[in-house]
This record gives structure tokens, sequence and C-alpha cells, in this order.
């Protein structure tokens, strides 16, 4: 059963495969991941919030990568099917050995579908997630003036495998890839892969913790430059409920 999970997970990180051509330039990063997700159920309503943020830093932990805010609305259809809606502001610095030339925002809109199935007698979550990025722009003389819309498409395919008899202990799994999409893309229609392999812990039957390693696979626009990200992350994700 495992093998089949494994083989499912590989099938779908080599789907980005055709889209690697060779790049001018490459770069090997190595990051470190803080993050919280929280998906809050308000009271015994089919709605909830959305509360996420991540503390991206780079050179494992020395200096700043990313920081990520990304609340929402959450809407339960049924127990195997949801629907969220948000905003997102990420402030993104100089990082790595290909850095840009100084800070910059970006402003999202995004939208998302959930779904649970099960499959290998294990339980699947397919999250598909669309975005609209409004991203500032750097002049030629590194001034900021104006903001670039782009959208994307995303999608994740996670399980978890359990490790111990009571469920509390589990491996977790997933990858999402990331498409760029519409007008303003020319030449980087593929945005990145992300693949994650890490040890869970169920803390209460509301809370988790997730620590492991994350493979990021970048192309930056204008597709002649390529990030290979080696990440550590730590993952706290709640699903308190607010209200009773």
């Amino acid at each position: 059963m495992n093998r089949a999970v494994l083989k499912l997970l590989t099938a779908l990180a080599l789907l980005v495969c055709p889209f690697l051509q060779a790049a001018d330039q490459h770069a090997d990063n190595s990051n470190l991941w803080l993050n919280y997700v929280g998906d809050h159920p308000l009271g015994k309503t089919p709605w909830g919030l959305h509360l996420e943020m991540q503390n991206r830093r780079s050179d494992l932990g020395e200096n700043w990568q990313q920081l990520l805010i990304r609340p929402g609305i959450n809407y339960r259809i049924n127990p195997t099917l949801s629907v969220s809606a948000g905003y997102a502001y990420v402030r993104t610095q100089p990082y790595g050995e290909l850095p840009v030339p100084a800070d910059f925002d970006e402003h999202r809109i995004w939208q998302q579908l959930s779904v649970k199935s099960t499959l290998f007698g294990l339980e699947w979550t397919h999250r598909v997630r669309l975005e609209q990025r409004w991203i500032e722009e750097l002049n030629k003389d590194n001034s900021f003036n104006n903001w670039r819309l782009e959208n994307r498409f995303r999608y994740m395919l996670r399980t978890q495998i359990p490790l111990a008899g009571d469920g509390k202990a589990y491996l977790a799994l997933w990858d999402e890839v990331f498409l760029n999409f519409g007008g303003n893309i020319a030449k980087n229609h593929f945005d990145q892969n992300r693949a994650f392999i890490g040890l869970g812990y169920k803390i209460t039957p509301s809370t988790r913790l997730e620590i492991g390693y994350m493979e990021q696979t970048i192309q930056r626009r204008g597709g002649d430059k390529w990030e290979a990200n080696h990440t550590p992350c730590v993952w706290l994700m709640s699903a308190w409920p607010f209200g009773r």
C-alpha cells in the first residue's frame, strides 16, 4: 500500500518535468519556513475562518526571504467538500544566489476548492486554488510605481500514513504544482513545484504539528532563471472552533 502511495505522489511531481528546460542561471538555496495555518469553525455553522502566517527565512533561518499573511473565509458544503476565499499579503526580500534588486510587495485575492477522497485505504485531500496577484514592479531606476496583474492556478494532492495504533503520529506527504496563465505571462507558464515529506503529530484533536522537508523548484519570470530551494519546514495547524 505504501509503495502505491509513493508512486502516485512521485508521478504527480514528475508532471513538471516537461517544463524543466536548461536554464541560463540556476541557484541552489537553503531556506527555513515556520508556518501557522488555522481553519477555525464558527460554532456549529458551516462557516469558518482561515488564519495563516508564514515566516519564510533564507540561509537556513539567518535572513528574511518572505512574509506571508493570508486570512480568508471557509464554507463547508458537506464533510468532504469545502470552498474558501480570501486575501493575502506577501513581502519578498532579496535572498539566495539570484536575489531580486530590492524588497517588493504583493497583494492577492484567492479562491479555493477542497475535496477529500479515500484511496488505498488512506484519506486524500485535493486542493485547487486560483489566485489573482498584484505584484509591485521595479523600474530601471529601482523605483516602484506600477503593479503587474498575474493569474495563477495551484493544485495540491496530500495524504498522511498513520505510524502508530492511536493515529497520533503519521507520515505527511504532499505535492503542489503552480501554473501561471493570462496575458501578462510570456515565458514562465510553469511557476513552481513544492514536494513535502515530514512527520506529523496530533497534539490534540484540533491541533497538529508537522516537521519535515520541502523541495521547491521555481522558474523565475523571464524563463531563464531557476531556483532549487531546499527547505526544512515547521507547520503548526489548528482547527480550534471559535464559539459553540
